[in-house]
């Protein structure tokens, strides 16, 4: 593999009442971040980055994906996403160059039988960092009740020569989701527009 792994680090919240309101159900977010050397750094600017996607990605995101399926079942995640955040020294498309990627992101859609893409954040950040994953339900990407973001940090990454690695699950969406979905609003737009001219 060649992304050096410092360390993994494991996030997890269950939350039970929102609004003042207890859920049917409480909902779990999970997230899981590898700490990685980031192979292009002090390399000054690097044309091409796809040796190390090539040689490294497919590794790293097999290795990410068993360590959450460990934490949270594949038949219970109902919501999931990605995050990179680089260091100082790195470059947004070093973190990006890891993350999408179908050699890192292929491995955890395959395990969870998804078929929307994987929402993402990716940015630069200090030690200590909020490391933010946006996340939405796996089979549809219409549905706005499972738009949920799971945010962590790690008090000493990423360092200025690191980069974090992170997904994210879900085993529900938000607790009382009441603004609908995408598809509810499309139809309430043709219903308007058809009224409008009718008129």
């Amino acid at each position: 593999m060649s992304f050096e792994i410092r360390k993994i680090a494991t996030f997890r919240e269950t939350t039970y009442i929102e609004g003042g309101k207890a859920g049917d159900k409480p909902v779990t977010m999970v997230g899981v971040a590898a700490v990685v050397t980031n192979p292009w750094s002090g390399r000054g600017f690097v044309e091409d980055l796809s040796p190390e996607i090539r040689s490294g990605c497919s590794e790293l995101g097999e290795l990410i994906v068993k360590h959450i399926l460990d934490e949270i079942g594949s038949e219970q995640i109902e919501a999931y996403g990605k995050a990179a955040v680089v260091g100082a020294e790195g470059e947004i498309e070093h973190a990006s160059a890891i993350i999408h990627t179908l050699r890192f992101g292929n491995h955890y859609r395959e395990a969870v039988g998804a078929k929307s893409y994987l929402s993402f954040t990716n940015k630069r950040g200090a030690p200590g960092s909020s490391i933010q994953i946006p996340m939405m339900h796996k089979d549809d990407e219409g549905f706005r009740s499972h738009y949920i973001t799971l945010e962590m940090r790690i008090e000493d990454a990423p360092r200025a020569n690191e980069i974090v690695v992170a997904l994210g699950a879900s085993d529900g969406g938000r607790l009382h989701p009441r603004i609908g979905n995408r598809y509810q609003d499309l139809k309430e737009l043709a219903e308007e527009a058809e009224q409008a001219g009718n008129q």
